[in-house]
Formats: structure tokens, sequence, C-alpha cells
């Protein structure tokens, strides 16, 4: 056993994030963390990296009493974390990522050699010598800048590493290359803990399961491949909810929406026609770099299209100022960076799109923003539904719900959604396809992109398969199966080609 927790607590004014956490770690082993956003795993894993202090509780690691005071100090007793959100310098080589902080010096000066010859023995010992040590990180694609991550954890001589969500970005390839490099870092002895809310990643990588629920431990050390979905499930909601899609209720029009066509940007996708009617809800299914979201930017006006048109009912729309007003609205994929004023009110990010309603005659009604956010919090199930408190400070799946609010708010009428449930927990999952499906029935036209084939395929009327920057097939959604679309993104088929 390297590391034990016994009754942590963390408490932040009127929240009890940790309330007593349990968790056991194993050299060797990975060690998945489950449990719905707001369950405690960012604020536990911040605890072990030294970002925050546990009030109470015991802390050991490697036997010994634990309580790092600063971020260095847990990277110095070999505790290594990889947030989602990677925390990379761009404008720095990858040599010094890996060593940034604990720079290899001599009578006060850097020895570059020294960290780019480090590095790269690193790298090869991760089984990517191909990334050179000089090469500056934003030139890097997403799976390699994981590989960069791992790389800096490994300079600390890591015996644990905290993984959040690895697996987040990247294809399905990338998957099962970052699968093998956690089985080399196990086959060494090093631990890792392993955050991630695909169950069958779980299945596939996992040795124990620890499940969290509102700051407490539900259920540990369960086996990763033999526990039933429904009993991990129901540990971390408290009540039995798989990927539920609710079931169809409304028709869709007969006129389009939305009329893509031949929509094209050189290196991105070309070609791209499609519609949308109202009340429908369309997904793009496809792998990360086949264009799909860069289409949907496209199509918001948030990018611009080099040939091709976009119209909702019969008026072009070009820019995003055209689509708002025409009552076009998008959830991104980066909703931190693209989407949210993270130290900003819940409430303020929920009106951005609706502000003009709130205001008259030069002054702001508050109060009504506060009220119009509430009644949206409770639609959600928004936690906690506190509408004042900065939205950096909820979990990754309350700020999604935050995203799709504002635009619940703002009376859309065509909602383009980019990976609308990425980081976000089964309860929180079935809650998005339900409001989803709301829209739907209540005449909003939906277009969304997902990694997750499931996902596309449950809750789309018509699926669109896209690859390398083409849509190759289209098909109702009870017509198509999973395998035929990983045929067709994955591999190709007879069907590429045809028109989609």
């Amino acid at each position: 056993m390297v590391l034990r927790l016994a009754d942590v607590v963390k408490v932040f004014p009127g929240v009890r994030a940790l309330d007593g956490v349990q968790l056991e770690v194993r050299a060797g082993e990975v060690h998945c963390l489950l449990g719905q956003n707001g369950a405690g795993k960012s604020t536990l894993i911040k605890v072990l990296a030294g970002v925050h202090h546990a009030d109470a509780g015991e802390i050991t690691w490697q036997g010994e009493p634990f309580a790092p005071a600063t971020p260095q100090a847990a990277m110095r007793a070999g505790i290594a974390t990889i947030y989602q959100e990677l925390d990379l310098v761009d404008d720095l080589s990858v040599a010094e990522n890996a060593f940034l902080g604990h720079e290899p010096s001599r009578l006060g000066f850097t020895r570059r050699r020294v960290s780019a010859y480090k590095t790269k023995e690193i790298l090869a010992r991760l089984g990517h010598a191909e990334i050179t040590p000089r090469r500056m990180v934003r030139t890097l694609p997403a799976a390699a800048k994981q590989v960069v991550s791992m790389a800096r954890a490994l300079s600390h001589d890591a015996r644990l590493i905290v993984m959040d969500e690895p697996s987040a970005v990247l294809a399905h390839d990338e998957v099962d290359n970052l699968f093998r490099i956690i089985r080399e870092l196990t086959s060494q002895g090093i631990a890792v803990i392993y955050i991630s809310h695909r169950l069958d990643e779980i299945r596939e990588i996992g040795d124990r399961v620890t499940v969290l629920k509102d700051g407490r431990t539900t259920a540990a050390n369960l086996p990763a491949r033999t526990t039933p979905t429904r009993e991990l499930v129901g540990r971390m909601t408290g009540r039995s909810i798989e990927y539920v899609f609710p079931p169809v209720t409304g028709t869709p029009g007969e006129t389009p929406l939305l009329v893509v066509d031949n929509l094209t940007r050189s290196g991105e996708f070309a070609e791209a026609s499609l519609t949308v009617r109202p009340g429908e809800i369309v997904g793009i299914a496809g792998l990360v770099g086949s264009g799909r979201s860069e289409l949907l930017e496209t199509i918001y006006g948030a990018r611009r299209a080099e040939s091709g048109t976009v119209t909702v009912d019969g008026a072009p729309v070009r820019g995003v100022g055209a689509a708002v007003r025409a009552g076009m609205g998008m959830a991104p994929e980066e909703r931190k960076s693209q989407a949210l004023l993270l130290d900003e009110p819940v409430f303020k990010n929920m009106t951005l799109a609706s502000f003009a309603r709130f205001a008259k005659v030069g002054f702001t009604d508050a109060g009504g923003e506060r009220a119009a956010a509430e009644r949206t919090a409770d639609q959600l199930e928004l936690r906690p539904r506190d509408v004042v408190r900065p939205v950096r400070t909820l979990s990754g799946g309350n700020q999604q719900k935050v995203v799709v609010g504002r635009w619940l708010l703002g009376g859309t009428r065509l909602l383009l959604l980019d990976e609308p449930t990425r980081g976000v927990d089964v309860g929180a999952r079935a809650e998005l396809y339900q409001v989803i499906r709301d829209l739907a029935a209540n005449g909003v036209g939906v277009l969304l992109v997902s990694s997750e084939v499931p996902e596309v395929l449950g809750l789309a009327d018509r699926v669109l398969v896209m690859r390398e920057g083409r849509l190759i097939h289209e098909a109702p959604a009870g017509e198509i199966d999973e395998d035929t679309v990983l045929n067709l993104v994955m591999a190709g088929s007879l069907l590429e080609g045809e028109p989609a």
C-alpha cells in the first residue's frame, strides 16, 4: 500500500467538499476513481497534489504521514498530477516543460543539454522517441501534449501519477496508446489513479474502483472488470441510471430550419451539406480531427467559410451576430476558454445571450436576471443551486449546464452542441439528454457533435458520419449501428464516396 486516506475532510465556505473520504492505492495498480460531477474527485486530487490542505483525517504516503504544503512538495514526494486541462506552457519546448521548476543547473546556469538528454530518455521510456525535446509544445497534437505531461511527472521520479480524464480529448487509436503507456508505468511499480466517466475504459485499464458521492466514499476497492455497471452507477448516483436516452415525444417539421450547402474550409472540411428541421436532432459522428468541430464553428459564423452557404429559414447567415439574431446558439467543446466568464456569477453567464431582456433605460434588472437564472438552474438541476457564486467554482458538468442554460433563456430556435457531455458524469448526462430532448419536443432544431458513438445513435434522429473533412454517410439513427459507424470513421468502407 503506497497511499492511504482515512476519514479525510475538506470544507469550503458553505460546502463540505470531502466528508470522510477513504481511499487505498497499491504500488503498480490502476486505481479508478468514479463519481458524479461535484462528488469531490477534483478536491480530493488537489489535496493529494498539495493545492488544498485537508481539514481533518489522515493521509499516509509510503507509510509516513503526508500533508504537502505546496504542489512542489507533493511532486518532490513522488506524487504527480496530470489535469484534464493540461498545465503546459505552449511557448516553451518539450524539455523545458518536462523539467519546469527543477531545471538541471550548475553554478546558477541552466544545463539545457542535460535536460534535453534526460527528456529524450524519458520519452523513449514512454514509447515516444519521435517527440524531439527541443520542439515547441504549441506545435504538438493533444495526444503528444499528454505524453509531455507524463514526461514531466517521470522527471520527478513519480511513484504515483493521478490522471484526470486523460482520454477526454483523444481519438480511439490515441486512447489505445495511452493505455499502453499506463501498463508500462504500472509494470515498473508506479501506481496510477485514473479518473474517467467512461465505464468501458474502467473495465479495460482498471484494477480496482473507489466511488465517491457527495464527498463520501460509497464503495471502495471494487474489482474494475467484474463489478456490474448497475452497481457502479447506483453507487455514484444513489439511483439506477445508465446511459438511458429519453423517448422521442415530438415529430420534426417538414421544412428545413437550417440548410448548409457545400460549405468548405481548406484543410478542415470540404463540400459539407446538411439540413436540420425544427424539432429534429441531427448528430455528427467522427474522430477527433475529422473536421466536426470546425464545421460547427463555421456554421455558427465563428470561422469564415471559403465557399458554400448557411441559411436559416431561407435567409443567409454570415457571422456570429447574424447567427444569434437568427435564433442560433452554440455550446462549444472548450467551455472554459470559449463559453464562460469564469469569474462572473452563474446568473450573469446564463443571461449573457438574453441580456437585452433585463436592461431598461440604461439600468440592469439584476433581480430579474437572478430569478430567470434560478428557474433555469432548477430545470437543469444545477448543483449547487446558488446562481450568485462564480461559475469557476462549479464542477465541469455543472459548468456545461450553465452554457446550455444560457440558450434556454435566449429563445434559441437552433442549438449547436459540440461534445455536450465531455467530462460529464452519468447522472448529469441523463439530465442533459432530457433537456436536449425537451428542446426538440418544443420545436428547437439541434445539431450535435460527439466522440461517443452510442451518444450520437441514442440521442439523434438522423446521423451523419464524418471522416477526414467529408460527410461520407447519412442514415436515420434507427438504421445504423455502432459497428457500422466505427467502421466508417476509422477504416472506411464501400459506402465511402456515396453522397451524404
